[in-house]
């Protein structure tokens, strides 16, 4: 008997310094996760008289994996993430099927054809965006993709809308005999607006479809109290034969001014006599034909005027101003943050979400099956993947630039290796000590 109570603390001690060993090994693995040798003593029943219990030696009861966070280690590349807190990425273990493994090494690369991969070729998963190119955070969550990086420069994009803010100087003084600036709509060649016919002026840039940007200028006349006039110029290229230079038109294509009346808390009433906040009354239409200096399409847009006001007291500005055309691009980098959103940013100043990185928890992540490579696949154990982008539920936040290193503790690890060899030592020693014994008994003549 004390041979085998021997032989399976030999066995125990054994399997110990396995993990122990394992875990050494890995202790600057990226993404490890390191696990414990558990054991559990063994019984023997004999039946007779009554039911005698004697202890008979010791098992593994099992290798439970410690799902401990790792230190997090600034790498600076865009690419590697980390997880902080709960959850695992979502890798597809072969392309063309469906079957998911689940990873916490975050050490990402970009392939010949622009997915995101690990460093054993599985393709990331991600949430598309519902719409494409677009800076709208909103993403079909009922849909994993493999995550792919546009590594094309971006095209240029006509300006469509306008969105400015201003405020106009209640105690300017009323302009007398106003009907816009002394353009002489359409202006002659050099003729710059009479600074006396109007109160205050801004411009800003649109862009046509081949890029290239094109000033707008917008003249405000303070005609009442409440009541202003706005005329919308751009200079027309395509009447003018070089060196002349261009010409200012009337871009709205009314000949005409824009009404505007503030109500009595300054306010935006009414544009053009239609009541604001309806969408359509607050928005002024522009074009512009064709145009010959560089073959770019007619330009057709419109200013949404919903947000202005006039206040006493306050310099005529402009407080906001959005428009959604921009020229054309080169790629510049990608980012990722907290969320797991990733953009990719261009040359023109401009950024496009591509996914949010998806992200899988488990109901017991010890139960999960190691399968290599970092990688670990779902289980009976385990149960179903919980879905979900970063910092939903239980999930944790995604810090882009930086690794998760192992959750080794080398110290705590060596302390171990020490006690289990102790321990293989102190078995050892009792199969030696059973052994003399037995030949104590056989010496007995």
């Amino acid at each position: 008997m004390s041979f085998n109570i021997g032989l399976s603390g030999l066995q125990a001690a054994a399997a110990d310094l396995k993990v122990t060993g394992n875990n050494i090994a890995n202790s600057s693995t990226i993404g490890f996760k390191k696990s414990r040798a558990e054991f559990a003593d063994i019984y023997a029943n004999s039946f007779s008289s009554c039911v005698n219990k004697s202890a008979v030696g010791v098992r593994l009861a099992g290798v439970v994996q410690q799902f401990a966070q790792g230190n997090l280690e600034l790498t600076g590349n865009t690419l590697d993430m980390a997880i902080n807190g709960e959850g695992f990425f979502v890798l597809r273990n072969d392309v063309g099927q469906n079957e998911m493994v689940y990873t916490r090494n975050g050490t990402f690369q970009v392939d010949r054809e622009g997915y995101v991969v690990s460093s054993a070729g599985k393709r990331l998963q991600a949430y598309p965006p519902k719409i494409a190119n677009s800076d709208i955070a909103d993403f079909d969550s009922g849909k994993l993709t493999d995550l792919q990086l546009p590594l094309d420069n971006m095209g240029a994009k006509s300006t469509t809308e306008v969105d400015i803010t201003f405020n106009l100087n209640a105690d300017e003084e009323v302009i007398t005999g106003a009907g816009g600036p002394a353009f002489g709509w359409p202006a002659l060649p050099d003729t710059a607006p009479d600074p006396n016919s109007y109160n205050w002026s801004t411009t800003y840039q649109v862009y046509d479809s081949l890029g290239s940007p094109r000033d707008v200028t917008m003249y405000f006349v303070k005609t009442g109290a409440l009541t202003w006039e706005v005329n919308v110029g751009m200079y027309d290229v395509n009447n003018v034969t070089p060196p002349d230079p261009p010409v200012m038109i009337d871009a709205t294509g009314t000949g005409g001014p824009v009404e505007i009346v503030f109500k009595v808390d300054g306010t935006i009433d009414t544009v053009n006599g239609a009541t604001v906040p309806d969408a359509v009354a607050a928005v002024i239409p522009i074009s512009m034909p064709a145009f010959t200096d560089n073959g770019a399409a007619a330009l057709v847009s419109s200013i949404k005027l919903d947000n202005a006001t006039q206040y006493s007291s306050s310099k005529n500005s402009v407080i906001d101003l959005t428009q959604d055309g921009y020229s054309s691009g080169t790629l510049s980098g990608f980012d990722v943050d907290a969320d797991g959103v990733v953009f990719s940013r261009y040359s023109n100043g401009q950024s496009f979400i591509l996914g949010q990185v998806a992200m899988a928890n488990f109901k017991n992540s010890q139960g999960l099956q190691q399968v290599g490579d970092n990688n670990w696949v779902q289980s009976y154990e385990s149960g179903d993947p919980i879905y979900g982008g970063a910092g939903d539920g239980r999930l944790g936040s995604i810090q882009s630039g930086e690794i998760e290193n192992s959750n080794v503790d080398l110290t705590e690890e060596l302390v171990n290796l020490i006690t289990a060899q102790r321990s293989y030592e102190a078995n050892a020693k009792t199969i030696s000590t059973a052994d003399q014994m037995t030949q104590t008994i056989l010496n007995i003549r």
